[in-house]
């Protein structure tokens, strides 16, 4: 029988082990806030001995081995022989974070143990007591690799009912160096008579010899399942060598160890693609949505062998049957692609706790709308801007505890995150209970770039748009957390790429709050077509603010060429379409032409079109994939009749406008 190709399970043991070492830090970190809790330990203890167990049956020796020693310092807590102080949590959190590396390096295919993961079990190894303690010696040379290992195995009687076999553990010892068998025995307790021999238990030893420069956590790793399960004692053949010619001064040499082994190679995870865990129910979803859609096929089927003008009806019923299944099969499919922004928000409550050691600060985190549901693509862009935001807000919003006592607030600041659902869209929040946005600062840092003028009076609005513009920074010097001109400029880029906006309002002394927000999904859109000439280009609903037919005195020319045209006591640029994508026989004559006021980030233009055509849903597909990029076009779509509309960019045009206007 071949032997099973176990890399096939490979990109499922590194998701679950992600989400264990999840669980592992979200339960230190409650521990760490005071909690009392024991199945919090408990959780800790099952992550870390599933991935143990799972790293030692794909063949990742050197993160059992890690994981092995910080399960046995897990255990010393689980057993109350240890007690849990903020010490002992953060070298866990360090211990979580190299595993995480370690798995990460593993699924590339790398060198998995490093000098600071070495180091770092070196350190678990000197806080373990007890047995595990006295260990630790021999555990100690894992990473200095010795000549060869003598390996004493006895198989309790019940090995063979959990599963193990001597055989497939002792080919994988033969894949780490040469195995030598010195001699294979009956254990004690053997029954005397083979008619009494219980074919279901095993009362066989070993004595073993591995040759090779070999790490003892590799060997550790193979005997990893077998806890409790055999009598095992390992030691260096130069110390059994020793042993031995103490007792036989004469006895030969022992054998020359063999080559050292090759380093086993490990198959990198394929692509960069993720899979997504999808609910029992969508599922179900799915496939009613799929039974209803072949009733519909065969009916419609059915009437075009059969058809007579009599039937127009029941063509009819069956094509809006067809409709409403085909929407209904369409938002099952988005569903599931629709995951919760938690798995986001997760990894803040791990962020916040190294930065108030860090600046030496205290923070309340307050996590609210954990479960609102995005697309998939856009949940792993959103990631990297939140996490800057939770940093700013941290690093400039929040005041240390003396200040904070001086004006009257409480020492601990509170940070809050909040996603809802309005309008189509997925909003994300995060405000703070800080200083709020140094005015004055912000004020005399843009007049000393040339930004504006001195003297020049601005809104609160205007002054917060300034911290958007590239390189733009109060800190005083550059750190690892602030102060070097990249950042707010490349979270608003961040988001736009996204087809979302953010803003921010701040009140001096009570606290700032930065408000995202985000397309549900980056697949379809709802969209207005609008006709320019012979083109079609779809404006997504969710950016328009209204229609309107304007007079042709409405329309104003300024210096530079540009168009602007009275809104609700408001001058807006207008945008000629036809002009933007080089559009023929299209409408020039505003009064002729329909202007579709279009917003984001606050900001509104008017674009001129030719005709209005009605709504509709577009799946979007990339046009840079396919041709290349353009301003002012965030893809396109084909439209029912098969021809392509191009889809308005609504934050690219915003800006081409306001920069018409400014000239």
């Amino acid at each position: 029988m071949s032997a099973v190709d176990l890399t096939q399970f490979h990109k499922t043991f590194f998701e679950e082990s992600r989400e264990g070492l999840d669980a592992m830090e979200a339960a230190l970190l409650a521990l760490d806030s005071g909690s009392t809790d024991h199945e919090l330990v408990h959780t800790i203890f099952r992550a870390a001995h599933s991935i143990k167990g799972g790293a030692a049956t794909f063949g990742f020796a050197d993160v059992a081995a890690f994981t092995h020693v910080a399960e046995s310092l897990l255990e010393e807590v689980r057993s109350e022989r240890r007690a849990v102080d903020s010490e002992l949590i953060e070298l866990l959190l360090r211990s979580v974070d190299c595993m995480r590396a370690m798995l990460e390096r593993s699924s590339r295919g790398q060198a998995v143990a490093d000098a600071d993961s070495e180091a770092l079990r070196v350190e678990l190894v000197r806080l373990v007591s007890g047995e595990v303690a006295a260990a630790a010696t021999a555990a100690t040379a894992a990473t200095a690799p010795t000549s060869g290992w003598n390996i004493a195995f006895t198989a309790l009687p019940h090995l063979l009912q959990t599963g193990n076999d001597p055989l497939r553990l002792f080919r994988e010892l033969q894949q780490l160096g040469r195995l030598e068998v010195v001699r294979a025995f009956v254990a004690d307790g053997a029954p005397a008579q083979l008619s009494e021999l219980d074919p279901s238990q095993c009362h066989l030893g070993w004595e073993l010899r591995l040759h090779g420069a070999v790490a003892r956590g590799d060997i550790d790793a193979v005997f990893d399942w077998l806890d409790g399960d055999c009598e095992l004692a390992i030691a260096p053949l130069v110390e059994v060598a020793a042993a031995e010619a103490k007792q036989a001064p004469d006895a030969a040499a022992p054998a020359p160890a063999a080559a050292p082994r090759p380093v086993r190679e490990t198959a990198a995870a394929s692509g960069e693609g993720s899979s997504i865990r999808v609910g029992i129910d969508k599922v179900d979803a799915l496939i009613n949505m799929m039974g209803e859609l072949v009733i519909t096929q065969s009916m419609l089927s059915d009437i075009g062998e059969k058809f007579e003008p009599s039937q127009l009806p029941r063509l009819r019923d069956g094509l809006v049957q067809l409709e409403r299944a085909t929407r209904e099969l369409q938002d099952s499919v988005m569903r599931i692609r629709m995951l919760p922004i938690g798995s986001v928000f997760n990894r803040f409550p791990r962020l916040v706790h190294d930065l108030e050691r860090k600046l030496d600060k205290r923070v309340r985190l307050e996590l609210h709308g954990e479960h609102t549901e995005l697309d998939k693509t856009v949940l792993e862009k959103i990631g990297d801007p939140l996490v800057h935001l939770v940093r700013n807000a941290i690093d400039h919003g929040l005041e240390l505890p003396a200040q904070r006592k001086a004006a009257g607030k409480s020492e601990t600041g509170t940070l809050k995150l909040n996603a809802y659902h309005e309008s189509g869209n997925i909003v994300v929040q995060i405000s703070d209970d800080g200083a709020g946005l140094n005015h004055a600062a912000i004020v005399a840092k843009a007049q000393q770039r040339g930004m504006i003028a001195a003297g020049q009076e601005l809104s609160d609005a205007e002054v917060a748009e300034l911290i958007f513009q590239p390189g733009f920074s109060t800190a005083a010097q550059a750190t690892d957390l602030s102060g070097r001109g990249v950042g707010m400029d490349v979270v608003r880029r961040n988001v736009r790429d996204l087809g979302g906006s953010v803003g921010v309002r701040s009140v001096s002394g009570k606290g700032s709050t930065f408000t995202i927000t985000l397309p549900l999904t980056l697949a379809i859109i709802d969209g207005l077509v609008t006709a320019v000439g012979s083109e079609r280009y779809i404006v997504p609903l969710t950016s328009i603010v209204e229609s309107l037919r304007l007079r042709a005195d409405a329309v104003r020319r300024i210096a530079g060429g540009g168009e602007v045209f009275h809104f609700r006591d408001e001058y807006l640029p207008v945008m000629r379409l036809h002009r933007a994508f080089a559009c023929t026989d299209a409408v020039t004559e505003v009064e002729r032409g329909i202007v579709v006021v279009i917003e984001e980030d606050g900001r509104r233009v008017g674009l001129l079109v030719d005709d209005l055509l009605g709504q509709q849903q577009a799946v979007v597909k990339s046009l840079e994939a396919h041709y290349r990029r353009v301003q002012g076009i965030s893809g396109a779509t084909i439209l029912s009749d098969g021809s392509v509309a191009l889809i308005v960019d609504v934050g690219g045009v915003v800006r081409l406008g306001q920069r018409s206007r400014a000239a």
